[in-house]
């Protein structure tokens, strides 16, 4: 009987780890994805999204111009040369990047201030349905507003730019799997372009 006890006592003992085991993975599963964001004081909001809304960023409102190939003022801006903008353009795009940006902040404002009274209200833990809903519906409009804003920038310059000039901001983005080197766009100078895109002779 003696002898039987030590293999008793091992496989008791790789029970015992392997059953500990599984309660250590159990316990990280129920973690929320979310721990270390009750710190923040908007909860829906990092600093750093605080900050972009409040400077009038994009904070992805703009992706589906983008993404389609419709090119956005501020990258036009800081593209003026590799595309070739015109004086004109770099005019009219710069009065559209303006105005969005004034419009930006804003709402961006606004949109910050809304969320922060949604967390107030769950933060005393409020239960009026009413309320809570007109406080989604008014961060609904104010998003709304925010986006077409943004989406609208991107639609304006679509018209000031030539098609060649908006396949050369797609190029450049990376949008596009074809070689620059290989592909120059209509109407520009091969050794310029191919000097802008570093191409080897």
């Amino acid at each position: 009987m003696k002898k039987l006890c030590i293999p008793f006592l091992f496989i008791s003992f790789i029970t015992a780890q392997n059953l500990y085991a599984q309660h250590e993975e159990h316990q990280k599963d129920l973690k929320s994805e979310y721990v270390g964001q009750e710190q923040r004081t908007i909860k829906s909001l990092s600093e750093k999204d605080v900050e972009e809304l409040k400077a009038g960023k994009g904070w992805g409102f703009a992706k589906a111009a983008e993404l389609n190939g419709i090119p956005g003022p501020l990258h036009l801006l800081e593209m003026k040369e590799e595309i070739e903008l015109t004086e004109e353009q770099i005019k009219k795009i710069e009065a559209i990047y303006n105005a969005m940006k004034a419009e930006a902040i804003t709402f961006g404002n606004e949109l910050v201030s809304a969320e922060k009274k949604l967390n107030i209200f769950f933060a005393e833990q409020k239960n009026d349905q009413d309320e809570l809903k007109e406080m989604l519906m008014n961060i609904s409009e104010i998003t709304g507003e925010l986006r077409f804003v943004h989406l609208n920038a991107h639609l304006k310059t679509l018209k000031i730019l030539t098609k060649a000039q908006v396949n050369l901001y797609n190029e450049l983005r990376g949008y596009t799997s074809q070689d620059p080197c290989e592909n120059i766009p209509e109407g520009h100078n091969p050794e310029m372009w191919k000097r802008h895109n570093n191409c080897s002779e």
